[in-house]
């Protein structure tokens, strides 16, 4: 066999070896898909998890989580990505959907029309208990259905291509549950889920990589607008100190939007803290800052 025929024969292996490492699904840990969930919990995950902020489209008056066409989308380096219905209509909401559908939404970045595009915060969400999904879904299904139909995502090729989702998560997605530290205490435990996890906070004050996937190692150090997540400021323990914060001016701050220096939180941030963190708990506030500021 001549020469240019072995090197044929050496990339289509390649080829195919490439393609089966970069194709191959991306599961975490199997989940209690017999739980019950409880609705009014779920309410409350709502607000921790930020879905009624991306999900509402308030502005043009739209219906709780029905997405809608009027929202201005979540701009990106890949295009602008635009929160759907996920209210119990079944058909332009996710009324259809099983919790098995939901939970690997939720989990593994995978609905029923295939992979999800990483703005929706699957690597976070992933982090939920099995309960708490089961409460979530409950809660969504108690949703008033709304008819208002999604808008599709405006992203141009190949970033359309979904089935290159796949690899994406390969190289950057680990799904997985939360595990607390035993070296620290509840409340620091506490934080650093809603951090890391339903809070996403992690996934919006963090830079990006050109492929969108938060640069390791940096997170929190903020995100200065051009990935996912658009502008966003550091939240490291050294910066926040310097703004003056400790724990009971950032919790406070979480729920009135009022920094130490008595400016107002606007924008998205503004959004975050009226549709949800003024509606957590005193204690996840508190939790938040916590950590955040690195106070047992």
């Amino acid at each position: 066999m001549r020469i240019w025929q072995w090197l044929g024969l050496i990339v289509v292996v390649l080829g195919i070896g490439v393609a089966v490492f970069f194709l191959r699904p991306v599961n975490g840990p199997a989940r209690d898909l017999t739980l019950v969930g409880d609705a009014t919990r779920g309410e409350y995950l709502l607000r921790l998890g930020g879905c009624i902020a991306c999900h509402t489209d308030g502005s043009s008056g739209g219906g709780m989580l029905s997405g809608g066409p009027g929202g201005p989308g979540l701009t990106s380096p890949f295009g602008t990505f635009h929160a759907p219905n996920i209210t119990s209509h079944p058909e332009a909401g996710i009324g259809n959907w099983t919790l098995a559908q939901f939970s690997q939404a939720m989990s593994d970045g995978e609905g029923p029309e295939g992979h999800l595009y990483p703005a929706f915060p699957y690597e976070n969400y992933t982090l939920m208990s099995d309960q708490e999904i089961a409460d979530l879904y409950a809660a969504l299904m108690a949703v008033p259905a709304d008819p208002t139909p999604s808008k599709a995502h405006e992203v141009g090729f190949p970033f359309n291509i979904r089935l290159a989702l796949a690899g994406w998560k390969n190289l950057f997605f680990a799904p997985a549950r939360y595990e607390a530290d035993p070296a620290h205490s509840d409340k620091w435990n506490r934080g650093r889920y809603l951090v890391y996890g339903p809070a996403h906070c992690v996934a919006c004050h963090s830079p990006r990589n050109l492929l969108g996937a938060i640069d390791r190692g940096a997170e929190l150090t903020g995100n200065p607008g051009g990935g996912v997540g658009g502008k966003a400021p550091a939240l490291t323990q050294a910066v926040l100190l310097e703004r003056e914060y400790d724990v009971a001016s950032l919790a406070s701050a979480l729920n009135d939007g009022f920094t130490p220096d008595f400016n107002v939180l606007g924008g998205a941030m503004g959004e975050v803290i009226s549709d949800g963190t003024s509606q957590w708990t005193e204690e996840d506030r508190e939790a938040v800052a916590s950590y955040l500021l690195g106070v047992e």
